[in-house]
């Protein structure tokens, strides 16, 4: 792995656009931050350009859109919820293209076996969240509703969160029962369809878009980008990652704290 951005020379003109994936939280800004003003020109200036950025994120498409509303973005597709609920924004409003739900049935077992004082939540595309308890404030993206154990069982939704101490270690479980389970802290794991990923989301926005694979670039910071960085033609890692974050991607930018995904989106203006 080198530690320069990639430079795959574009130019404006339609045929050659590229399609810029980037993650949110930690990439393009600091969870319970507005983006950097660095971010913010950076944006501009590939969007000014002509070439695609894609939000490829974890949150729920409520929280997805808020940031892309801070990022001034008004017209950009959208992958949340780790690829399990594709939208796209004009404005200020979007519209849900593709949802893939999850089997609530095999989360709610593998999770009351292992570990039955967990907290659970559920997406409700473009509403919120229905919470077996109350989350701290702020760790998920929308209202919550208090609910029953048998409303999650039978309302569909995208995405599934497990959160309490070692909720980590429900994942090898979850894995086993053939769902995708990722713990992005040791307290908490989102838990989405069999084979959903940002990656086999975003593939089918670069199809839409009309992008040659080959013009494709991916910035992140988390497990969950690590798929998206195997899906892009030119993948980055921002500089605080984990080391096997860090060890999966091909590049690695500044972090976080440098404006990290300010310095790629400038370098691939050439």
């Amino acid at each position: 792995m080198t530690t320069r951005p990639p430079t795959p020379a574009p130019d404006a003109s339609f045929a050659t656009r590229l399609m810029i994936a980037c993650d949110i939280d930690g990439t393009l800004l600091r969870t319970g931050h507005p983006p950097t003003s660095a971010v913010r020109a950076a944006m501009r200036e590939v969007l000014g350009a002509g070439h695609h950025v894609v939000l490829a994120t974890g949150r729920s498409v409520l929280g997805a859109v808020s940031a892309a509303l801070q990022l001034g973005l008004r017209d950009v597709w959208i992958v949340s919820s780790n690829g399990a609920v594709t939208a796209h924004l004009l404005g200020e409003h979007y519209q849900v293209v593709d949802e893939h739900t999850v089997d609530a049935v095999l989360v709610i077992d593998v999770a009351l076996k292992e570990a039955p004082a967990v907290r659970i939540a559920a997406e409700i595309v473009g509403a919120g969240w229905r919470v077996s308890a109350p989350f701290p404030d702020h760790e998920l993206n929308g209202p919550q509703r208090q609910a029953p154990i048998g409303e999650f069982l039978v309302n569909p939704t995208p995405r599934i969160v497990l959160h309490g101490p070692g909720a980590y270690t429900m994942v090898p479980a979850l894995i086993a029962r053939g769902l995708t389970a990722i713990a992005t802290r040791l307290d908490w794991v989102d838990v989405t369809p069999p084979g959903i990923s940002k990656a086999s989301a975003l593939e089918k926005v670069r199809m839409e878009l009309g992008v040659e694979a080959s013009r494709t670039v991916a910035i992140g910071d988390g497990e969950n980008d690590v798929e998206m960085f195997r899906w892009a033609a030119y993948d980055v890692a921002m500089g605080h990652a984990p080391p096997f974050v860090l060890a999966a991607a091909s590049y690695s930018t500044g972090s976080i704290d440098d404006d990290g995904a300010a310095t790629v989106l400038r370098s691939l203006l050439g």
